[in-house]
């Protein structure tokens, strides 16, 4: 059993839900990232999602790409970001927390498909989330992490075709990734009403945990959700809170990051 699959066994087994958080990796800088991922854990954090730093994101709204160039602009290498991955294995709460990897396929390529894998695996990478890469092009990728032990998280949008939507769901693993709206990450006021559709459809063709991700930023959102799915993956929200380090401390920005953390877990797990 993979460390996701272990984490969401026990999750179910407690009638509770997911909270994940999104962070861009090395946004102020790498010591900063550290202190908000040790916060995220405190506040109740079920996975991390490490972003790791493109030029070009495929899928990512106006906040995340400027958490991306704000972490580029300290030149941080990708074996920099696996030391740093490794090194919160040892990090107080955050080693029990798995920790999954979002990253563009272009980056897999340059290091070389095997090589990535087995250097994800030395870091303590649960699993894998691969935006650009197409499930007919991902055979490959997706043999490689199961003889690993990682999960390769597959993502299904409300525009994506329901054959092709069974075909994703086959070859996933760990959680799948649910997007709530069609276009990029962003914080947005509403979800669209067709969303519980597409969850209870999802839900009668796997027993694979389902995670909404894309526009989740508000308690009110997540309590909407709750009962539809098994967890949440808030992104836009955090990290627009990361850019303000420097207008306020990373202390200040911290404390305003687990904030808002343990709102949206209370409202995951309501008291009776």
């Amino acid at each position: 059993m993979t460390p996701l699959a272990s984490t969401f066994s026990n999750l179910r087994a407690k009638k509770l839900k997911a909270f994940i958080p999104f962070i861009s990796l090395g946004d102020p800088n790498l010591e900063a990232t550290k202190v908000f991922l040790a916060e995220l854990a405190k506040a109740g954090a079920t996975a991390m999602e490490l972003g790791f730093p493109y030029s070009d994101p495929i899928a990512d709204g106006a906040v995340i790409q400027a958490s991306y160039t704000r972490a580029l602009a300290n030149r941080t290498s990708m074996a920099e970001l696996l030391r740093f991955a490794q090194s919160l294995q040892v990090n107080g709460d955050i080693s029990s927390t798995p920790r999954v990897a979002m990253l563009s396929y272009s980056l897999i390529h340059r290091k070389g498909a095997e090589n990535f894998v087995e250097q994800a695996k030395s870091s303590h990478i649960a699993g894998l989330i691969v935006p650009d890469l197409p499930v007919e092009e991902s055979t490959h990728l997706l043999a490689l992490t199961r003889k690993a032990g990682l999960d390769l998280i597959q993502l299904v949008t409300p525009t994506t075709p329901k054959e092709r939507a069974k075909r994703i769901l086959d070859s996933s693993s760990g959680f799948v990734y649910c997007v709530s709206v069609a276009g990029i990450t962003g914080e947005r006021r509403e979800l669209p009403p067709e969303l519980l559709e597409q969850l209870a459809w999802l839900r009668s063709q796997t027993d694979l945990p389902l995670c909404v991700g894309f526009g989740i930023s508000r308690p009110d959102q997540v309590e909407t959700l709750r009962d539809h799915c098994d967890g949440v993956i808030v992104g836009s929200a955090l990290v627009r809170l990361c850019g303000q380090v420097g207008k306020k401390t990373i202390a200040e920005v911290s404390a305003e990051i687990g904030g808002l953390a343990r709102s949206l877990v209370q409202a995951l797990h309501p008291v009776s």
